[in-house]
């Protein structure tokens, strides 16, 4: 594969810059012709690549793109996931350079997609074509990339059910997570789930002057905040009645196993340019964000927040709440609990209204399966360590589906640093990294 990716990687780059390129921001209505136009471009990469078929797929949202390419049907199947819908790239004046005019720069490939995930996918496509061309491709392939992971994949899992016999495999193989680094690497065996929701907060029926009125009504934007502040306890537990009640403790001797690997505290602080961590009471940062529950506020605003003074009493106020989950919390049942909770700390002088967005269960995998065991000796043989099995403080909502309905296990090999910065302006996806990754993904083929 190396010497593959040496004689075509300026193809590989324009490539995958005629994906980059495409605004397909998902959480934005304006960019629906853009998710159709990326779905299509995906299609014809496919084809190129060597898929007996490749189509995009209507769904109640965005697209799906499903290709596939079988050997022999007795032969193993691999499904590969991803998603070519990317965030938002606001707040644009961060960005060092245009989000969707991908360059490439020290090293790394920089733009909004670059790592998350459309430069992970876009790997598993170039490996799936060298397999065709060098007659080493001995596992049926499918692949579903799908065009609303940002948003939650709400139209995934009924498509899942919809077309179950069609999706049939024996794993489901992914690259949208990170390693632990560039030199020790590392498979996540799971990923947390999640509850998002909105708060709206209402008091007074319109804005009001905050001269007549302040200090005799009751301002929403003092309420939300006030109720919030009651979220969390001074030990960095999250206060909701129940909300731990399903969490899974690790033991002893799997908390010990987890704390191998590698993490200088003082090296993370200087990364964020932060004093000092904080966080739940007792567990180590890597605990806290893998094995332990998290309640974020992801977003907060009301009243007037242009230049100048305006000296109003907002009639609203609004927070974008985000809980990460953990086995065996699901997302409807924290999301009730929360919402419950919430209510029942309301003030009487204000109504209190929550909405639920994105939501998604967690998910293990087990670290004695075939593929976790050719994964690993593929990323170890070109990394030259073992990789750490670790956990995922992130969420991929639709992978814990995809273990539901279809019945396969997903393998979570991805390539991408905590440096890459995903969702955040100059997001990119170092050169090594992408070329590691497609060494590791070719090797994962030949000892799966």
């Amino acid at each position: 594969m190396k010497q593959y990716i040496e004689q075509h990687k300026e193809r590989f780059f324009d490539e995958l810059f005629s994906i980059l390129r495409i605004p397909s921001v998902s959480a934005k209505p304006e960019h629906k012709n853009d998710m159709e136009r990326c779905a299509h471009r995906l299609k014809e990469l496919l084809l190129e690549a060597g898929a007996d078929s490749a189509t995009v797929m209507p769904t109640s949202g965005n697209p799906v793109v499903f290709g596939q390419k079988t050997v022999d049907p007795s032969l193993k199947t691999v499904l590969v996931y991803g998603h070519y819908d990317v965030q938002p790239p606001e707040p644009l004046e961060k960005w060092h350079t245009d989000p969707f005019e991908p360059v490439i720069r020290d090293g790394a490939i920089w733009g909004r997609g670059a790592n998350d995930d459309k430069g992970q996918l876009f790997m598993h496509i170039k490996v799936f074509e060298y397999l065709v061309r060098t007659g080493q491709l001995n596992h049926n392939i499918k692949f579903i990339l799908e065009g609303e992971e940002e948003i939650g994949s709400p139209s995934l899992a009924p498509f899942l059910k919809e077309h179950k016999e069609m999706l049939s495999a024996d794993v489901c193989l992914v690259s949208d997570t990170t390693m632990i680094s560039d030199k020790i690497p590392s498979i996540n065996c799971g990923m947390r789930g999640l509850a998002y929701v909105e708060v709206t907060v209402t008091g007074p029926n319109k804005d009001l002057h905050s001269g007549h009125y302040g200090g005799a009504v009751a301002n929403p934007i003092n309420v939300l905040c006030d109720m919030i502040s009651q979220l969390i306890d001074s030990d960095g537990r999250i206060t909701v009645p129940g909300f731990y009640d399903k969490v899974v403790e690790l033991t002893p001797e799997e908390r010990k196993m987890m704390a191998r690997a590698p993490f200088d505290i003082e090296e993370y602080k200087s990364f964020l340019d932060i004093n000092e961590v904080k966080g739940e009471k007792g567990y180590t940062t890597l605990e806290r964000t893998g094995i332990r529950p998290a309640l974020d506020v992801c977003g907060i605003w009301g009243g007037y927040t242009g230049q100048g003074a305006k000296t109003v009493l907002p009639s609203e106020a609004h927070a974008k709440i985000s809980m990460r989950l953990v086995p065996d919390q699901t997302s409807a049942e924290i999301t009730k609990l929360f919402t419950e909770h919430l209510l029942s700390i309301a003030p009487p002088y204000v109504k209190i209204k929550v909405t639920q967005h994105d939501g998604g269960d967690g998910f293990l995998i087990p670290i004695s399966s075939d593929a976790y065991r050719a994964a690993s000796r593929a990323i170890k043989e070109v990394y030259g360590i073992e990789p750490i099995p670790g956990r995922g403080g992130g969420s991929i909502p639709i992978l814990a589906e995809v273990q539901k309905i279809l019945g396969i296990d997903p393998l979570l090999m991805g390539f991408g640093l905590e440096r890459d910065t995903i969702h955040s302006p100059n997001e990119s996806y170092l050169l090594q990294q992408f070329f590691f990754g497609m060494e590791s993904i070719a090797l994962f083929y030949r000892y799966y």
